[in-house]
């Protein structure tokens, strides 16, 4: 049985996770600001009042989990504001940076602890931080941290190598959920966690580090 820590929980894809994870027989932490009626239904480990931006939560979280090893901890977690160049709107887009890039990285470093040899690391990136697959431009703060994110995870992935840590950059696909406006062009949270976790189970010390979509295509950075 392997223990699955997993951010952003409470809805979407985290609480797709959270339920595929839980239905193989695995143990599950979820981790959100405020858990939902269905991540409570669920009957997995919840701690509440996890805001990944915030350092004080992560540094506690760390210690509350002290006497746990983690095998997977999946960064899940995320925002997305739209930024055009007309609306260039840098408060917005330095916000973005914090959630989406530098807390999954601190978040990361603080929990280093629970690791274990032949832990993995999920980094759910988007490929809307792919410089080589942007044909449609704008999104300047979700696309600029997403890529920071990758680049990020990228080093992770090396610096860890020699500790048996492997490290998956994942983009989920264009899902239909809240985050997405419910958009009728994507694919549902199921199909997207099931290749997710395919992704992750493949993880080895031979192709960490890869950017992948969740079918199994490698994509461009």
């Amino acid at each position: 049985m392997s223990t699955y820590l997993i951010t952003g929980s409470n809805r979407g894809i985290g609480l797709e996770l959270c339920t595929q994870i839980k239905k193989r027989g695995d143990e599950v932490i979820a981790t959100c600001r405020r858990a939902s009626p269905e991540l409570i239904n669920l009957g997995v480990r919840i701690e509440e009042n996890i805001d990944i931006s915030s350092e004080d939560a992560i540094t506690n979280l760390g210690k509350k989990l002290s006497e746990i090893k983690i095998d997977c901890l999946i960064h899940n977690a995320g925002i997305y504001e739209f930024n055009s160049l007309e609306d260039f709107n840098k408060k917005s887009i330095l916000h973005q940076f914090e959630v989406n890039a530098l807390s999954p990285i601190w978040m990361t470093k603080s929990l280093k602890h629970l690791l274990k040899r032949s832990s993995k690391i999920a980094f759910i990136t988007s490929r809307m931080g792919s410089i080589g697959d942007n044909s449609s431009g704008s999104s300047y703060g979700y696309r600029m941290s997403k890529v920071a994110l990758s680049m990020a995870a990228k080093s992770i992935s090396i610096d860890l190598l020699k500790e048996e840590i492997y490290v998956a950059i994942l983009h989920p696909g264009l899902v239909s959920t809240r985050m997405t406006g419910f958009t009728s062009n994507g694919i549902t949270s199921e199909e997207s966690v099931n290749g997710i976790l395919k992704r992750i189970d493949a993880l080895n010390k031979h192709n960490s580090g890869t950017f992948w979509h969740t079918n199994g295509q490698v994509l461009p950075w």
